[in-house]
């Protein structure tokens, strides 16, 4: 059995469905691809839906250069209230969803600001199992996840999982 099969399985255990009419979806931010990719690999393996959660601005190279402190992700991610504008014509309906997982790339030991956009736009997550999952260089799921879960305490958070070269 494949890696990522593997870990989709843990992935599925951690979700409880009370029928087998459950569907998911797959929320995602990707800057770079990566995350798009791990995305599109669960979504593929489990049958959900897809999700791109896709910034009004696009980020560029030099916005996501983390050795500069004035580029626009070194700002954001300094600022805990930032919270980037997502493209508001794109948007989904998360009524029909009852797993959603939810991934991003690791910034600066969190989830970049812009999926608490996501979160804080969507109330309608209450209820619904949330799987975090993330790709990084260098940092664990751990931190960003216990972040997520105390910003956001009334959402059911599962264990979340780091998809490198997965």
């Amino acid at each position: 059995m494949k890696p990522i099969l593997y870990l989709l399985t843990a992935l599925l255990a951690m979700t409880s469905y009370s029928s087998s009419s459950a569907k998911s979806l797959v929320v995602y931010f990707s800057a770079t691809g990566t995350t798009a990719r791990a995305a599109q690999r669960i979504a593929r393996e489990t049958g959900a839906d897809l999700y791109r959660i896709e910034p009004e601005r696009a980020y560029t190279a030099a916005d996501l250069d983390w050795r500069n402190a004035r580029s626009r992700s070194s700002v954001e991610m300094n600022d805990p209230n930032a919270r980037p504008a997502i493209r508001r014509e794109l948007t989904v309906d998360l009524s029909p969803y009852d797993t959603v997982y939810l991934g991003y790339p690791i910034w600066w030991d969190l989830a970049p600001r812009i999926v608490n956009t996501f979160v804080e736009s969507h109330p309608e997550l209450k209820g619904k199992t949330v799987i975090p999952f993330a790709t990084s260089g260098s940092s664990s799921i751990a931190n960003s996840v216990a972040e997520l879960k105390r910003s956001y305490p009334s959402l059911d958070w599962q264990s979340g999982r780091l998809m490198n070269g997965r």
